[in-house]
């Protein structure tokens, strides 16, 4: 199936590695013209050699923080620069800090909603007059699955994951009659440097391995594994191609159907 995203502009958040990373090599496989954003150069262009060996495409990159309005404002800028109007745009951005309640200051609050909810607001608010002078448009916001069912110890992204449902739901009742179609997606457990990082916290709290964690999380998960990165990308690009022209305002989760909510 041709995915009609050859040559379209598509803006990354939180590419450098991890679900952003996939879903610009994913992309790249489809022949869109990628941008890659993240904090560390480094890793940029450490992805940036990744997806060109595989694909034979080659990202651009714009180093800067999503907490940043500036910088935001900059990638956008450079985007349009280099491969012309923003047809798509994912947001991603790394999870807050794990812990209860009590944990948390009235800044570690500030910082979560600087990094899980005013970051897409600021992205968004970039790229929709882009979008609309061009007449059509796709947005992917990503969350978590707890959207549907809170995670323990994670109460910072429980709560600002929420504000981006919210967001997405509210926008595309008011986005819907200008052709910009704007989805949630959310992983389970899918196989990344945040869920080891999660899974290494739980053994330590709990006193086991790392693959005792692992083995008693997948008893959880129905297909009895953890989700790859790829898999998680294909769905965002399906959202964003061709082939979706009428799922705007859901919540698609990609967890092997851990969460046992509707």
């Amino acid at each position: 199936m041709d995915l009609g995203l050859r040559d379209k502009p598509v803006l990354v958040m939180g590419s450098s590695a991890g679900l952003g990373k996939a879903a610009a090599l994913e992309f790249c496989k489809e022949g869109a013209k990628v941008m890659l954003f993240s904090t560390s150069e480094e890793k940029l262009k450490a992805a940036q050699l990744d997806i060109k060996k595989v694909t034979g495409c080659e990202p651009a990159y714009t180093v800067g923080d999503i907490t940043v309005a500036a910088d935001i404002q900059r990638v956008v800028k450079n985007t349009v620069e280099q491969f012309g109007p923003i047809y798509a745009l994912v947001n991603n951005a790394g999870g807050p800090p794990a812990g209860t309640f009590d944990n948390f200051t009235d800044d570690m609050w500030q910082k979560a909603y600087e990094l899980n909810l005013l970051s897409y607001i600021r992205t968004i608010r970039e790229v929709l007059p882009i979008m609309r002078k061009a007449g059509r448009g796709r947005i992917i916001n990503y969350t978590s699955s707890s959207v549907k069912q809170v995670l323990d110890n994670l109460i910072l992204s429980n709560t600002f994951r929420m504000g981006v449902l919210g967001l997405t739901k509210t926008l595309s009742q008011e986005l819907g009659g200008e052709n910009i179609l704007i989805n949630v997606m959310g992983p389970g457990r899918i196989k990344t440097e945040r869920i080891e990082k999660l899974d290494t916290i739980q053994a330590q709290k709990s006193n086991i391995t790392l693959e005792e964690v692992y083995n008693k999380s997948i008893k959880t998960i129905p297909l009895r594994r953890y989700g790859q990165p790829e898999e998680y990308a294909k769905m965002t690009v399906f959202l964003c191609s061709a082939a979706n022209t009428y799922i705007t305002g859901q919540t698609v989760l990609v967890d092997g159907g851990l969460t046992k909510t509707y």
